[in-house]
Parts: C-alpha cells; structure tokens; sequence
C-alpha cells in the first residue's frame, strides 16, 4: 500500500492545454473515484500516475517515490482497463500470472498467487478456460485477478465497468468495494458514473475541463457542493436549478415564486442567485409552493413527476404512491436545511463550503 500524491500537475498536447494545474493526496488504503464528464482529463490523469503519459509539468509521487521518469513496469502499480486487455490465447490461469512469468518466478509462487486470487475472486473453476468461453463479468473479475496477483502498492481502475450491462454493474461495483475492503490496497478509479462514484468512493475528485471542481467524501459533496456543476454532476435525479433573486429574507423566482432561504445564507443578503433544491427533498404539502404537473414517471418504488414552477422546469421525487397524472396542479413544501444557494456569476456556492474539514473546494 501507498500515498499518491499529485502536485500542480499539467499536461499539454502541442499548443493545446488539457490539465491545468492539478493537486490531490490520495492516503494509504483510500479509495478514490475521480469523476467527470467525458474529455474532462480524469482518463489522462489516471494514466500519468501509471506511466502512460508523460507529464508535461509537476510532480507525481508514489509512496516516497517521485515517478515521474520512471517507466510504468517501475511504479509498482497495476492497470485494470475497460476492455479488460486479456490474452484470448492463454488460460484464465495464465493471464493472471503472466507478470509472474515475465519476473521468472518460481512455479510455486505463480500457482499460490494465482490460487489466492482466484479464491478471492471465485474463479477457481474458470482458470482452465479462455477469455472467448468467459461472460463480460467474469473477463472483468480475470483482469481483476491479473492486478491481485502483481501484488501492487497502487490498484488504477481506468471505467472497468462501462462495457456490462446495467444489472452486472451493480453485482460488480459491490465486488469491486468487497476487494477493497479485504486488500486494503490504495485504489484510484476512473468513471463518468457518479453513481459508481457514490456507492463506491471514500473520497470523490470531480472534475471538469481539466480543472478539480471539488474533492470530499460523497456525502460532502452531495450535502455541500461547492457550484453548480459538482451540484448538477453529483446526485441523481439532478438537482433542480431555478433562477430569481434573494430579496427581504427570501429568494424570489424570476416568476415571481417565494422561496425559504436556506439555513445558511445571510438573511440580509440582496443579489441575484440560482436557487438548488433536489428533486427527492420536497415533499407533497396541503398548502405550499404550486407545480403545474407535465409529465409523470412511475417506476413502482418511486414516482418522478416533471412541471413547472412560474416558467421554470422542475422535477420532484416522490416514494409514496400518490394518484398524479400531466396537467394536475400539486403544490410541494421545500425543506430550507437541505436547498441551496448559487452565485448567478460562475455558480459558486454561497454559504457553508464545506461539511466537515475533509471536503475542500481545490479549484475555482
């Protein structure tokens, strides 16, 4: 196991910059998913630590190491990719030991590796067969294998999931935090679903044009993002974002709808914002704020229904059942301890930046 530290690094392709300057420390044994939409440089990142790209300026440590002019086979790191990169001529056994092989290590060794991870894993049976006799799932589980057996300080994960399908991703993401628990290996993650990154992470990195936006623990992020676009990125249905200013104690629509303000902005504060609230934090209520219903979603435990506020889209979640149907009028009670308030100039939080000391805004 490892520290990976990440110090202002940057990378550039000819005249074109991609990374801008990114700082991160990962501990010992965490696991840390970096997030972001596609070409936001988390891919690129990821493969600078491995050795894959050459980095333009910074510095990039491993343990006590500095690696940046080390070659990858030097950084005691192992790869698993999305195309799970496996030799359709060797055995399952052999694809896992074949860095093994490369080291010439004694055969005993590579048979006791190999076993363990395959005990691990559950392929004890499979280790006959080849890559073209496996299912998606269980070439994912031999790529898997293939990095236990290196024994590595640093596990790297480059979207080893995209290519299952949805029901195997969900069986898969539980494997993959069951292995960590049992390792305790440091593990660096790359995905562009934040759901992966939710359910997986003990630190989220979320990033965005080759900037990091936020770095926290998931529920930091979900409970205190730090702009719009980690606020709309992280959580799922997204976050609702309604235009307006705060005005007397209250946010105003720019439809003219009163809005509570949250519990932490200043109540003598005057400026146009962007009001957030999600989708699953308001409730149906007797007597608040009316939602003109145009499209309806049920999907047995929850029911998603769509409208308007004044002139502006919004989504609400519902876990009870409820008898709604397009063109009904509901009317919703907003929560203030779990809304928030955006700057209307770059979507910077306004209030409380942070849950606890663990999430920092490292970028603005």
């Amino acid at each position: 196991m490892a520290t990976v530290s990440i110090r202002d690094v940057k990378k550039t392709y000819g005249n074109v910059d991609v990374m801008h300057g990114v700082s991160v420390d990962i501990d010992d044994g965490e696991f840390v998913i970096l997030v972001g939409p596609s070409g936001c440089g988390k891919s690129t990142l990821l493969r600078m630590i491995a050795g894959l790209e050459e980095i333009t300026s910074g510095e990039i440590s491993i343990g006590s190491r500095v690696v940046n002019d080390l070659p990858a086979k030097e950084r005691d790191i192992a790869m698993v990719f999305q195309n799970y990169a496996l030799y359709p001529h060797m055995t399952v056994a052999d694809n896992m030991g074949f860095a093994l092989m490369l080291k010439n290590a004694p055969r005993e060794e590579k048979v006791n590796r190999v076993g363990r991870a395959a005990e691990i894993l559950g392929l004890e049976k499979l280790l006959d067969r080849f890559p073209r006799q496996l299912s998606g799932g269980q070439r994912q589980r031999v790529a898997m294998g293939r990095a236990i057996v290196r024994d590595p300080q640093v596990f790297l994960f480059d979207e080893p999931l995209s290519n299952l399908d949805a029901k195997l991703r969900v069986q898969m993401r539980s494997e993959i935090k069951g292995l960590h628990q049992r390792l305790g290996t440091t593990i660096v993650y790359v995905t562009h679903d934040q759901i992966e990154a939710m359910t997986m992470a003990d630190k989220i990195v979320v990033m965005k044009d080759g900037l990091v936006e936020q770095v926290g623990t998931p529920l930091d992020l979900y409970d205190y993002p730090a702009n719009t676009f980690v606020a709309g990125f992280i959580g799922s249905p997204a976050m609702n974002f309604l235009e307006g200013k705060i005005k007397a104690g209250v946010f105003m629509t720019s439809d003219g709808v009163s809005l509570p303000l949250p519990h932490d902005a200043s109540s003598g504060l005057e400026a146009s914002a962007i009001y957030g609230i999600r989708p699953e934090h308001m409730k149906i209520a007797d007597q608040g704020i009316k939602i003109d219903v145009e499209v309806v979603e049920p999907t047995g435990s929850e029911i998603m229904v769509v409208g308007k506020i004044g002139g502006q889209e919004i989504s609400c979640l519902f876990r009870e059942r409820l008898s709604i149907r397009p063109g009904d009028k509901i009317q919703v009670s907003i929560d203030p301890a779990v809304s928030h308030l955006f700057d209307s100039n770059g979507g910077a939080r306004i209030g409380n930046n942070r849950k606890t000391d663990q999430a920092a805004v490292v970028a603005a």
